[in-house]
């Protein structure tokens, strides 16, 4: 149940500076220049893979759009993509 678990230490440097362990960013799947994020919720605070969160932002935002518009098959998606190829060759 908690194999996905561990627990690691940092020590605070001077200006509140942090190496990350490396287990740590093993399990982020970030490395040296990659961004992280700090989500801080209710005193506790998660450390999560910028570009994977955000992703997973766009993803929640975008839930539901295609049925809205109508998208709900592979042949509509194709439809739509021609659609759009023919409306860029218009201009």
């Amino acid at each position: 149940m908690l194999s996905n678990t561990f627990v690691d230490n940092a020590k605070i440097m001077a200006k509140g500076m942090v190496a990350i362990p490396k287990g740590v960013r093993e399990a982020l799947g970030v490395a040296s220049g990659d961004r992280i994020s700090f989500i801080v919720e209710d005193g506790a605070v998660r450390i999560v893979n910028s570009a994977v969160y955000a992703m997973q932002m766009l993803q929640n935002e975008m839930a539901g759009e295609a049925e809205q518009a109508g998208i709900i098959s592979d042949e509509d998606v194709m439809a739509l993509v021609k659609e759009l190829r023919n409306e860029d060759e218009d201009v």
